[in-house]
């Protein structure tokens, strides 16, 4: 069976291939015929895939909205350097032609000296759109809004409305939702096309209005709007400032990309690495290895407390060499318990299911866990103890498990809780860090058992 990623391959190489063949004949007008209906991230692929003077020729010879959607479609490297091959006027038509939001995003991540030259490229209205979406913090909502939206009176007709939004419709990035504002821009309502197309073109606007919708402020975080489209089940939301005038909209496909982009951190940091900024192939060596050395030395340091611990109860290990076998048994456990625990934790705080105020109750949750997960692993553990030694051995090893289980199960649950109090990403509590925790508390309790059993004779 052929894989999408496979049949992708095979179409992406299939058009470049095809695209060459007119970019030699000089066929523009066939290879503008070729590409039409094709998705945009395939026709993309091809056109990354040709050499860069022949993708030159082909953005010259394709429409402009789609050579648009490819550059839009590009990662920041790839399109910086198409830019260096395109004159003023080439590039100012290419600014003009994408949407806000993209060319927000291309603006706002190249170096500063290339965003005000491309600026300069800009007509008036162009410029002032693009200043004023770059004037928001980064990673705010106010980057990702668009200010491409219609807007209706209250005290409209709903024909007139339906003419008005004819008439906008194509500078309009989506039109299923309408939003109604009052003479100084203020958000009244939104409401949904249908709702306009089904009533009465004779009635006011105001008679089907009911003034209530979700907004999002312009200086919210991103993940802000990621939230609030999980929970409304919207495909657009509205941007107003703090005076609640309106200033553009949002949409999912924003939505969903900042969503696969924390994400994405989120995976980099439970592997106790920094976020990468580029994909995994772009990426340079030097790169990936400063993104991953900091916090593998520091695990490092962390790690010297187990040894410590070890080096401590030299004795206890000599006089009972048995206890060295269960070493990697107890504290990979403990390890693998407080890594489910950060887990569950950290995503339910990222998600708001549970508030950082109600931290006790989540630990009198995982408490009554903890003690459920430990006496079931302890006592199977301390059958092995006994296969391996004596009835006091197993009682140890039995103990161990079971108090090394709680206690990492609730500091998995607690880290998360005090990292995001310290304005840390809790993400970073996952596997790595609360592994290498857990495994020097794990030693600790160990060995301090195991001292006090053999102090008491019992083994």
């Amino acid at each position: 069976m052929t894989s999408l990623e496979e049949s992708s391959s095979v179409e992406a190489e299939e058009l470049s291939f095809a695209l060459r063949e007119k970019v030699a004949e000089r066929n523009w007008k066939g290879l503008r015929e070729i590409v039409e209906g094709v998705p945009v991230p395939e026709v993309t692929d091809a056109f990354l895939s040709l050499d860069k003077r022949d993708r030159a020729l082909v953005f010259h010879a394709l429409p402009r909205d789609l050579s648009a959607d490819i550059f839009a479609f590009m990662d920041v490297d790839r399109a910086n350097r198409l830019l260096d091959n395109l004159s003023d006027e080439d590039t100012r038509e290419l600014l003009t032609d994408l949407a806000p939001d993209d060319r927000t995003q291309v603006l706002e991540e190249l170096p500063g000296q290339v965003t005000q030259q491309l600026l300069n490229l800009l007509d008036e209205e162009h410029l002032k759109e693009a200043r004023q979406l770059l004037g928001y913090p980064e990673e705010s909502v106010g980057r990702l809004m668009t200010p491409d939206y219609v807007a209706i009176r209250p005290e409209w007709k709903i024909g007139k409305a339906l003419q008005h939004i004819r008439e906008q419709e194509p500078d309009s990035e989506l039109i299923n939702m309408v939003y109604v504002t009052a003479g100084d821009w203020t958000l009244i309502d939104a409401i949904e096309l249908r709702e306009l197309i089904l009533a009465d073109p004779e009635d006011p606007i105001s008679s089907i209005m009911d003034e209530t919708y979700v907004s999002l402020s312009a200086f919210d975080d991103q993940e802000v709007a990621v939230h609030a489209f999980a929970r409304y089940d919207m495909i657009a939301l509205p941007v107003v400032d703090s005076a609640g005038v309106l200033l553009g909209i949002v949409t999912v496909d924003d939505v969903l990309d900042v969503a696969t982009e924390e994400a994405t951190e989120d995976f980099h940091k439970a592997a106790a690495m920094a976020p990468l900024k580029k994909t995994y192939h772009e990426s340079p060596i030097h790169w990936l290895f400063r993104k991953r050395i900091g916090w593998l030395l520091l695990l490092i340091a962390i790690n010297l407390v187990s040894s410590g611990i070890i080096e401590a109860y030299e004795a206890t290990l000599e006089s009972i060499i048995a206890l060295a076998f269960f070493i990697p048994l107890l504290i990979d456990s403990g390890g693998n318990t407080g890594s489910q625990s950060a887990t569950v934790m950290v995503r339910s705080i990222a998600t708001g299911e549970v508030k950082l105020n109600e931290w006790l109750r989540a630990m009198g949750k995982e408490l009554l866990v903890g003690l459920s997960l430990g006496v079931a692993m302890g006592l199977a553990s301390s059958l092995l103890g006994f296969y391996r030694g004596t009835w006091g051995l197993a009682l140890v090893v039995g103990l161990s498990m079971a108090s090394i289980v709680l206690v990492a199960n609730l500091v998995g649950t607690i880290l998360p809780f005090i990292l995001t109090k310290l304005k840390i990403d809790p993400a970073v509590a996952s596997s790595p860090l609360i592994t290498s925790i857990a495994d020097a508390a794990g030693l600790f309790i160990y060995f301090g058992i195991a001292t006090a059993f053999l102090n008491a004779g019992i083994i």
